[in-house]
């Protein structure tokens, strides 16, 4: 197998052969067709994560087609297309397990972070944690769906049922999100990098209702915000753009500081509330809700031994949408 491998935080990732990785017990072995680039893996490239796994592969949003098996009941069959993210494994007898947020599992394993990941041309991943994806037939556009969708998913739930809704960061999970928005009858409001014109009209294409720089106010108050870039000043800025009562949620796994605010930006029942990683159940049903509500994904392929570009690319905001490998 080939695969792009993380040997030093802060290095280029290098590119390796391998032999082919033996599934164990519980375990699939995956033939991967594409794998998106995401900014958590930019995260662990850059050293922003702590106690990554070194070396590493990163990459966790993968899919590829199931081509060995290990022992047991597994639920995938040869040959059938998977969906592999970030969440990896849990403990299953935590507390936080037991009371069905496995997101917050005490011994979790995370995809391209403490295990090896999709950069590659195979990976082995335990089966519990790998999504069926029968009717999506692309799997390039399916992809981001993996993390980006799914992360985005979980913070829109999160987010609460109100109208107005503002997406801070126009990049790969908010422009899956928006869509799943406007399908369900919301108000879209995106917010991008000042001057950036090109993610404005993204955002417009795919039906937001107003888009400007992060540092506009929108012409109403919204419902409720969504971070998903990874910068602290945003929260005090998003605080101050919602309704009484409004909500906040961060997004991302990682943020700079959040500067200090005036008290009045969380007065009146505001909240503030963050995202961490996604259960299975995030999972099931965001792969049911996009195909019905019609998401479209917009992405740029990257051969996988372009892996540095695609994550230069990424970390310097040249990219609509999603990056994707394809090996």
């Amino acid at each position: 197998m080939k695969a792009m491998v993380l040997n030093a935080i802060g290095k280029p990732l290098e590119l390796q052969h391998r032999a082919d990785p033996e599934p164990g017990p519980g375990e699939i072995r995956v033939r991967i067709e594409a794998c998106a680039v995401c900014r958590t893996d930019l995260h662990v490239v850059d050293g922003e994560l702590p106690d990554p796994r070194v070396p590493i592969v990163p990459g966790h949003e993968i899919v590829g087609i199931v081509d060995r098996v290990g022992a047991g009941e597994l639920g995938h069959s040869l040959g059938a297309r998977v969906g592999i993210p970030w969440l990896g494994h849990t403990c299953g007898c935590c507390a936080y397990c037991r009371s069905g947020q496995e997101n917050l599992c005490d011994r979790p394993v995370f995809t391209g972070y403490t295990r090896d990941g999709g950069f590659a041309s195979h990976v082995v991943a335990d089966a519990a944690y790998a999504f069926a994806l029968d009717g999506f037939r692309d799997p390039v556009a399916a992809a981001p769906l993996m993390c980006a969708g799914l992360i985005g998913w979980r913070s829109l739930r999160l987010a609460g049922e109100g109208r107005r809704i503002g997406l801070y960061g126009f990049g790969a999970a908010a422009h899956i999100i928006a869509q799943v928005c406007r399908w369900q009858g919301r108000d879209v409001y995106a917010f991008t990098r000042e001057g950036d014109l090109r993610a404005q009209d993204h955002a417009r294409s795919l039906g937001a209702v107003w888009a400007g720089g992060s540092d506009k106010r929108p012409p109403v108050p919204l419902d409720c915000a969504i971070i998903f870039a990874p910068v602290g000043p945003l929260v005090p800025a998003a605080l101050a753009t919602v309704r009484k009562g409004g909500r906040v949620v961060c997004g991302g796994i990682h943020m700079s500081d959040v500067p200090s605010m005036p008290y009045r930006l969380l007065w009146e029942e505001r909240q503030l509330v963050s995202v961490a990683n996604l259960t299975r159940r995030d999972a099931v049903e965001f792969l049911d809700l996009a195909p019905r509500a019609g998401v479209r994904t917009t992405t740029t392929a990257y051969r996988l031994e372009e892996a540095n570009e695609a994550l230069d690319d990424l970390r310097r905001g040249r990219l609509q949408g999603a990056a994707v490998l394809v090996p």
